[in-house]
């Protein structure tokens, strides 16, 4: 089988995320669209004006009418729940979104570390089957960040919205017995920010309610660095730390020291009752993790990646604290990128465009075949 690829039908990469997707074409340096992973249907039928009560709203779209909408997500602490309302978001990004034949474009997925296989077959599956893609390529999102990063070494430290992970990468490998995975990301820090809030008097329940404090949080929420001392001075002159957000309703929502205490839980989640230790000395255990001949790569190059590190004094803080763990005379070294949000996509862009820069696809020596086994008729490349 021999499939020929061109400036017209480049391959398409989509990092599958828990709170958004990202999707472009390989070569480029940004994605094309960037897609809440949200899926909005009618509440009540006829609710919305010429449309069918069937219909699904995808991602901005679905927020903007939220009122009306019940909301959906497909995936959950970076693990598919729902494929058919995955399939749908997929579907409205190549024809809403790229405006393109899937069944000509060669596909790059993403993957969290430690992805059940099962999940793997079945997000290749989807695209062979019901999008009839020519080929797919799976890859770990940490991978993908290091490659971004202009790096095969590596520490990847990446919080999205729905989980965490600790991904130990040496000479583009990954050693997965020092893996380390938690369910706190941003998500979480939405939560402990609504529980917050009630102390002001604001409850925020709904699912609409929650895309509300997932707006607070990623525009007004930064990371102290001095915890105590910052808590401290917000208690003496309050209307420092104040500021306000406009509700979709015209309200004004005041929010104060609430602003650095919800990020707080990613270094202290017994703040919500969560029993682990903070993100600074879980770091510092998945080095430990490592063999001693690699540890010290590992120090001076950690990689943020993942709109949960977006919080403003996140890089600095986790590094005052790791300074305070690491062993003496070693080197810490924490890369923040800018572009850190999209770092995964940029770096399947890289790689996409690596695995398919020769015309012979059938020449790739590093990938294998998902055989009719598993439902499909044709061998079809897929790979991590």
């Amino acid at each position: 089988m021999v499939l020929k690829f061109g400036p017209d039908n480049p391959p398409i990469v989509i990092d599958n995320g828990t709170g958004l997707l990202k999707v472009g074409y390989s070569g480029e340096m940004e994605p094309r669209a960037v897609v809440p992973m949200i899926l909005g249907r009618p509440k009540h039928m006829k609710v919305i004006a010429d449309r069918n009560s069937d219909e699904c709203f995808v991602g901005d779209i679905a927020g903007g009418k939220r009122g009306a909408l019940t909301l959906s997500y497909p995936m959950m602490n970076g693990i598919v729940q729902n494929w058919d309302d995955l399939e749908t978001i997929w579907q409205h990004v190549f024809t809403n979104e790229l405006r393109v034949l899937p069944e000509n474009h060669p596909m790059l997925l993403t993957e969290t570390p430690l992805n059940p296989k099962v999940n793997r077959e079945k997000m290749a599956e989807i695209m062979f089957e019901q999008f009839h893609a020519p080929a797919v390529y799976i890859s770990i999102q940490a991978i993908l960040s290091l490659y971004a990063s202009g790096r095969t070494t590596g520490l990847v430290l990446d919080c999205g919205e729905g989980a965490t992970h600790l991904v130990p990468v040496f000479d583009a490998y990954v050693i997965p017995t020092a893996i380390h995975r938690r369910n706190l990301a941003g998500r979480e820090v939405t939560n402990y920010l609504k529980h917050l809030l009630t102390e002001r008097g604001y409850k925020l329940i709904t699912t609409c309610e929650h895309e509300i404090a997932r707006d607070v949080k990623e525009n007004l929420c930064y990371v102290a660095m001095d915890y105590g001392k910052e808590l401290q001075f917000s208690q003496g002159d309050k209307k420092m730390y104040e500021m306000t957000y406009r509700l979709p309703d015209g309200q004004l929502l005041n929010i104060g020291s609430e602003r650095f205490r919800a990020p707080e839980l990613m270094f202290d989640p017994k703040l919500a009752g969560y029993e682990m230790n903070g993100i600074h000395t879980a770091t510092n255990e998945t080095i430990l993790a490592c063999g001693m001949d690699v540890r010290k790569s590992f120090w001076s190059n950690i990689i943020l990646t993942g709109g949960g590190t977006m919080f403003r004094g996140f890089p600095e803080r986790l590094r005052k604290e790791l300074h305070r763990l690491a062993p003496k005379g070693a080197t810490v070294k924490v890369m923040a990128s800018p572009e850190r949000k999209y770092s995964v996509w940029i770096g399947g862009a890289v790689l996409a465009s690596l695995i398919w820069r020769r015309d012979d696809l059938s020449q790739k020596s590093n990938c294998r075949r998902l055989m009719s086994t598993e439902g499909f008729t044709k061998d079809r490349i897929i790979d991590q």
